[in-house]
């Protein structure tokens, strides 16, 4: 007898391990199922119509070109974080406010006298899981003002980004409210002084709302609305830096990308030698500087390039729309993946 009990046993216990196996794998795949159709949900709200809505506003002569610290960059502040209240995000807590300051003495110091002061707009969505790891999504919202009487809009620089980031807000809300907020948490951070000197994303790397330590990643919009001579007509972007900290970021955006609109990735300018010398030119620099991995989002320099006739009209909004669209996706699989992506490279 105890021969025929051993195996049935172990057949019993085979069984019973199985079916346990199968049940987990369900549940796994029940798991996976919702999260891709929150996903799918959430990437469905970034619509080309409310890019261009928002853009219209960011970018009118209302706004006055959005110079530091202008009335008409705290008109279009307003605007933005007006929409945050309205979404029902609301600003980081240890700042308690949407706005963080970024004194003109700070500037100043930095060269550049006769700024008043300004401020960077932050819009907070907390982790489920792992609220103290930081994912930021960040793009200027400064233009370069008035001059001569001439508004210069900015439309693409950097509207095109600002809009962007706001519709990525939306987006990561909307889960949230389908109950699949992301499980770290998200910084949508607007900074100012960019055409100055990089200054709001300085004045937050130097004085973070949470430690650099836990920030995974800056992804950086800064023009992403127009197309350059070199790739007209054509459905690019170029990605900068996404490999110079992490041998992983970029194989994330690279998949992320495939996983969407499977945009042509140009990495002309993570070229060494490159005289542009772009990657020291945007926000993420800040970051990285700071050994935080960054991937900056951008569509090159243009005929309408600090110029007043980078106006909203010119914005192809369908192209505007997988761009962001992208970037959610980079962010979505980076906020939510198991393990926080290394920074392994110098």
């Amino acid at each position: 007898m105890k021969k025929l009990i051993i195996p049935l046993f172990s057949m019993a216990v085979a069984v019973s391990c199985g079916t346990a196996k199968v049940s987990d794998r369900n549940v796994a795949s029940q798991s996976a199922s919702a999260s891709d159709k929150a996903f799918m949900a959430s990437y469905k709200t970034i619509k080309a119509e409310e890019l261009k809505k928002n853009l219209y506003v960011i970018a009118s002569d209302e706004m006055e070109g959005r110079d530091t610290g202008s009335p008409g960059q705290k008109k279009a502040g307003i605007y933005m974080v007006d929409y945050y209240k309205n979404l029902g995000i609301s600003y980081p807590k240890p700042l308690g406010s949407y706005y963080q300051k970024v004194p003109a003495d700070f500037m100043k110091e930095r060269g550049a006298s006769g700024l008043p002061d300004s401020e960077n707009i932050l819009a907070f969505i907390e982790g489920t899981e792992k609220p103290d790891e930081i994912v930021v999504v960040s793009a200027h919202y400064d233009h370069v003002g008035t001059k001569n009487g001439v508004v210069y809009n900015g439309a693409d620089d950097d509207g095109s980004g600002t809009v962007a980031v706001m519709q990525i807000a939306k987006a990561f809300q909307a889960a949230k409210k389908a109950g699949h907020g992301p499980k770290r948490s998200i910084l949508f951070l607007h900074v100012t002084g960019e055409e100055h000197g990089l200054f709001g994303s300085e004045y937050y790397s130097s004085h973070p709302v949470f430690p650099l330590a836990n920030t995974v990643v800056d992804l950086n919009i800064d023009m992403i609305g127009r197309d350059d001579p070199e790739n007209r007509g054509k459905q690019y972007v170029y990605v900068i830096g996404s490999e110079m900290l992490s041998s992983e970021l970029k194989v994330i955006n690279e998949a992320a990308n495939k996983r969407t609109h499977n945009l042509e990735l140009n990495y002309k300018y993570d070229d060494p030698n490159d005289p542009q010398r772009l990657y020291y030119r945007s926000d993420h620099y800040n970051f990285a500087k700071n050994n935080v991995p960054v991937a900056f989002f951008f569509d090159g320099i243009h005929e309408d390039y600090h110029k007043p006739t980078d106006d909203p009209e010119k914005i192809d909004y369908p192209l505007l729309q997988k761009r962001a669209q992208l970037v959610f996706t980079t962010a979505w699989d980076i906020a939510n993946r198991t393990e926080r992506i290394k920074v392994d490279k110098k």
